[in-house]
């Protein structure tokens, strides 16, 4: 009888995957000192989200979870997912700001590529990335073959990290997509998320026959394990739609009394509502 995967042995390194984020943490340490060199430093909470999202992504990649995930169960795999497409993305946006990135959109082919954190360009990239790697055959091709695996979660990060970056404007947003265009944009990514995670749950058909075999090791049938999928994809989503709404209904509630304040002072509208959106406010205020 064949034996599964091992949550103390199972670790591993697969260069093809982990060598990017390898990179990535290197050339953020780098710039983050030259940064705090030149008397800028980033703020400490920044640093740490960054290294969060650094940690997420090895869990995901080099922990047990990796072996179970493409060995034993599709809810292994989909958490997998929704760590390396939402909130290892999310911590690692967190983490950046325009200083850190500026030496990176100096390269001019990088730099036309800012259009792609556009909400409107973002949300679309990301919804159809996250159905169609979930088409039977892409998704059983991505089990089958590392390189495939490996582009997968490439991708679920970079649309997850676009996403993200439209919401808390790592990069300058429209100016009609404020805090509530923002709340909208949220309520829009969980709304499409959760009718994937539904159609797992309730849907009676299995998708992926590759978790079959693992019923006879745990006792879990291929069903309940797309089942367990599709839990796992909507609460993650549900805890992390609620964390963020709070934030912007608690921003939009600070925004709205600093905008008022700040316009019976007389001060010109159009430049009150840029101050107030970019955290400026207390600045244009003459406040200290």
């Amino acid at each position: 009888m064949a034996v599964g995967p091992s949550v103390l042995t199972s670790w591993s390194f697969e260069p093809l995957q982990l060598g990017p984020t390898a990179i990535a943490a290197a050339a953020y340490g780098a710039r983050v000192r030259a940064l705090e060199r030149s008397g800028r430093p980033v703020p400490a909470w920044r640093v740490w989200s960054f290294a969060a999202g650094i940690a997420l992504v090895v869990l995901a990649l080099a922990s047990p979870l990796e072996a179970f995930a493409e060995e034993e169960f599709f809810f292994c795999h989909m958490l997998q997912h929704v760590i390396l497409g939402d909130l290892a993305p999310l911590a690692f946006v967190a983490g950046l700001t325009g200083p850190i990135l500026r030496p990176v959109l100096a390269v001019p082919a990088v730099n036309r590529l800012r259009v792609l954190a556009h909400p409107l360009v973002a949300l679309p990239l990301w919804t159809v990335n996250l159905y169609v790697w979930h088409v039977p055959a892409l998704y059983d091709g991505s089990l089958q073959y590392a390189s495939v695996h490996a582009l997968q979660h490439v991708l679920f990060f970079t649309f997850g990290g676009l996403m993200w970056a439209a919401v808390l404007e790592t990069l300058p947003a429209p100016e009609w997509f404020g805090t509530g265009a923002k709340i909208g944009y949220i309520v829009a990514v969980r709304l499409l998320e959760t009718a994937l995670g539904n159609v797992f749950l309730w849907s009676g058909t299995v998708f992926y026959t590759t978790y079959e075999h693992a019923s006879h090791r745990y006792g879990i049938s291929a069903l309940q394990d797309q089942g367990l999928a599709g839990t796992v994809m909507m609460i993650e989503g549900s805890l992390v739609t609620l964390a963020a709404l709070a934030w912007l209904f608690l921003r939009l509630a600070r925004e709205g009394e600093l905008r008022q304040q700040l316009l019976e002072s007389g001060l010109e509208p159009r430049a009150v509502r840029r101050a107030v959106r970019y955290g400026r406010g207390e600045e244009l205020s003459g406040r200290p």
